[in-house]
């Protein structure tokens, strides 16, 4: 009965802590899984995913952190040309991809109120350091952030603060460039 019990318990605290992190792409995300744990279960991030994997990145995501990671969608994907896109998962790609990729990575585990807060303490920007070397810059709008890559283009965040054991992500609509 003990063990029951405790099983029980352990199943409902499991699910109050998923309960307070929104769900993605059709699933939930748990806070106790890692990244990629938690990303390989979107519908919405197949493309990430892949492309994670393609770079050689997985064991990278799945370490301790802490990372924040701006997401891109499926739909953030198809934006791109479907032939270079293609090509970019090339094997002979993955050190352009790698760039890439670690362009939408930070090395903080930051929650959207806490973005709000650096970009208020610095005037309505804040520059955002990746690990990739991408220098990006953090607005928002009521409560919608942007991300705006070195070329100039804006993600939006669409979906903010999905606490993970490893940091947070925060999906967003667009993929982001580095400057070359």
């Amino acid at each position: 009965m003990k063990t029951t019990i405790t099983a029980a318990c352990l199943a409902l605290a499991a699910t109050a802590a998923a309960a307070q992190n929104p769900m993605v792409g059709g699933a939930e995300m748990f806070p106790q899984r890692n990244i990629v744990e938690n990303a390989v279960n979107s519908a919405d991030h197949t493309t990430l995913v892949a492309a994670v994997k393609a770079a050689g990145l997985v064991e990278t995501l799945m370490g301790p952190g802490p990372f924040t990671v701006f997401a891109p969608t499926n739909a953030a994907f198809d934006r791109i040309d479907a032939d270079a896109l293609a090509q970019l998962l090339q094997p002979e790609h993955k050190a352009q991809l790698t760039q890439i990729l670690a362009c939408h990575v930070v090395s903080a585990d930051a929650m959207s109120m806490a973005i709000k807060g650096m970009i208020d303490d610095d005037g309505g920007v804040h520059a955002v350091p990746t690990v990739g070397g991408c220098m990006l810059q953090a607005r928002y709008s009521g409560d919608e952030i942007m991300i705006e890559d070195e070329r100039g283009r804006v993600a939006t965040v669409t979906i903010a603060d999905v606490d993970q054991s490893n940091g947070v992500i925060h999906v967003i609509d667009r993929v982001l460039l580095p400057a070359s």
